[in-house]
């Protein structure tokens, strides 16, 4: 008995394999520039090859970390911009891997998608490319995956990891911290990519706001402010951890000032920050308003300007600050360490003091 039915297809089943070399086509220029001289072979192999050569130490560690962008992800989707969301990506891992004296190597990333578009699937991968190389590390490899059914078209998300290598006697692990040590803090540019559900909430939500409405204290529009790319630190600061000079460091994500200070403190000191220390971001003070959010929940959910967070001893103090000054960057003087049991004490404003 014959059969007249037509055969069915992958792409008929929704996922486009045409579409997936394309993509890969249109991004590869970005991600071979992000290659270093440890990087063996090309894009397109099943694994990314790494060498260790020429990395003289004398126990080398790797360091790695992984993250996403989280519900941020929905604003670049609403704005139908994709060329900031991959240094998100980025800098969430390489951020934290830095914290502990990691020089970053190389990182890949995971994009999986409903529908691909080629354009929007380069463009991703392309802000994950500069952040990489702005980070000096190469972007080893990644993978798109095309999910029919199972995300909506135009919706996506984004994750990656880094890996990075430090000298152990030179891992920063916060073990020296001390009373009389120096906290320093490096700006943040925005909300970075924590606190999205609660940002959205009080934006979209409550206060009724649209991604195109411009808000006078932001000098640009509600989407333009919110989408601001998470910073990224590793050109400040690993001069600094050359010199051996930090004693600690803190990436301020999820959790805010009361969460990830303490992962660094040794026990029976206390950080005490002073909230005047630093200009507070306007997109913060509006976040606060518009949401009467209690304060001590700003700081336990947002970075409130500052990103990264140096402890150094009082007689580096100086010439840690002069360094970052003369390379241009800006770097505020934003507490003491204490002898104490409360891992952090936040004065000022309103605070009470």
């Amino acid at each position: 008995m014959c059969s007249n039915k037509v055969g069915v297809t992958y792409r008929d089943a929704g996922v486009d394999i045409d579409a997936g070399n394309k993509a890969v086509e249109l991004m590869k220029d970005a991600v071979q520039r992000t290659y270093t001289p440890g990087v063996v072979g090309d894009i397109g192999g099943f694994g990314g090859l790494y060498s260790l050569a020429g990395h003289s130490m004398s126990d080398p560690m790797l360091v790695s970390g992984t993250d996403g962008v989280g519900t941020k992800l929905r604003l670049a989707i609403m704005m139908d911009k994709h060329d900031t969301i991959g240094q998100d990506c980025v800098a969430m891992s390489v951020n934290d891997i830095l914290v502990q004296g990691a020089t970053p190597l190389f990182f890949l990333d995971y994009v999986a998608v409903g529908k691909l578009d080629p354009v929007q699937v380069a463009d991703i991968v392309r802000g994950v490319a500069g952040a990489c190389e702005e980070s000096g590390c190469a972007l080893l490899g990644g993978e798109t995956a095309e999910m029919a059914g199972f995300y909506g078209d135009g919706d996506y998300d984004v994750a990656g990891f880094a890996v990075g290598i430090v000298d152990r006697p030179k891992l920063i692990t916060g073990e020296s911290i001390k009373a009389g040590d120096v906290i320093l803090g490096l700006p943040s540019s925005g909300v970075h990519s924590n606190g999205f559900s609660l940002v959205r909430k009080i934006v979209f939500e409550l206060q009724g706001l649209g991604i195109d409405d411009v808000v006078p204290e932001f000098g640009k529009t509600v989407g333009e402010e919110l989408l601001t790319p998470t910073r990224l630190y590793p050109k400040a600061v690993l001069p600094l951890i050359q010199k051996e000079q930090v004693k600690g460091m803190v990436h301020i994500t999820g959790g805010g000032f009361y969460e990830n200070i303490p992962r660094v403190l040794p026990k029976g000191v206390c950080a005490r920050v002073d909230v005047n220390a630093w200009p507070r971001l306007p997109v913060f003070s509006k976040l606060q308003e518009w949401g009467n959010v209690a304060w001590p929940e700003m700081y336990r959910t947002f970075n409130m300007g500052i990103g990264m967070i140096l402890i150094v001893s009082a007689d580096d103090a100086a010439a840690v600050k002069a360094d970052l000054e003369a390379r241009g960057e800006a770097v505020y003087e934003i507490g003491r360490i204490e002898d104490g049991y409360t891992p952090v004490i936040l004065e000022g404003r309103e605070f009470g003091a």
